[in-house]
């Protein structure tokens, strides 16, 4: 089976990783990329609508209809932000968007994109509303829904991070990762293992609904 596919946020460095996945895949038949600008690549499988505001997404429905998998990627630092414009930009617009494609979508599979230590239980500010935000997908009809927590996560394929402070650790840990990868073998995955499990559990689907690193290295490697 090959799916068609629709990826947010691949201009980040975790979206833009999963989109060189999909274009490489034989699983994927097409990609529609949502993001608030162009990723600046061409491609036969590719098709991409600008869509500045999230909580707009009803103005792009026409464009949602028919898809197999949703990769949401869009992500947002919560270093120096409110908790009020953090929920905005994590729980409130995902859930804009995730609710358009319910609707017109419920056959897809929705795959969010969060972080080790997500818990809607959690004291912490973004590991609290990233967990909310998870439930609430989780509570959509979608046809099924899983969550990517991923810890450390080292580029491959030239992409790169738009976060300065990430950059700079990675700047030190690049030629470290093998040893990272043996020292950490659960707290550490790839881009590229990222998006070739995303594919994966689009596809033949997962035996749990939240994904840490190994397991996304695991179902990667299936």
């Amino acid at each position: 089976m090959t799916m068609k596919v629709i990826i947010t946020g691949a201009t980040g460095m975790v979206g833009h990783g999963v989109l060189l996945e999909c274009l490489e895949s034989d699983a994927v038949a097409s990609v529609l990329v949502v993001g608030r600008r162009s990723v600046g690549l061409s491609h036969q499988k590719l098709k991409e609508v600008v869509l500045a505001d999230f909580s707009k997404t009803h103005e792009i429905a026409a464009e949602l209809a028919g898809y197999e998998a949703c990769f949401y990627c869009v992500g947002v630092s919560s270093m120096g932000m409110s908790e009020a414009d953090y929920r905005k930009n994590t729980h409130d617009l995902t859930l804009d968007f995730a609710n358009v494609l319910a609707e017109l979508s419920p056959q897809a599979t929705f795959c969010y994109i969060a972080a080790s230590g997500t818990d809607a239980a959690s004291k912490t500010m973004w590991a609290r509303i990233k967990g909310e935000t998870e439930n609430a997908l989780f509570a959509l009809p979608f046809a099924s829904a899983y969550t990517f927590r991923p810890a450390y996560i080292h580029p491959m394929k030239g992409v790169k991070s738009r976060v300065g402070m990430y950059n700079a650790v990675l700047a030190l840990t690049r030629h470290l990762y093998p040893l990272i990868r043996v020292i950490l073998p659960k707290h550490s995955t790839t881009s590229e293992n990222i998006g070739k499990a995303l594919i994966a559990a689009a596809r033949d689907g997962y035996e749990r609904p939240i994904l840490e690193s190994d397991d996304i290295n695991a179902l990667a490697n299936r």
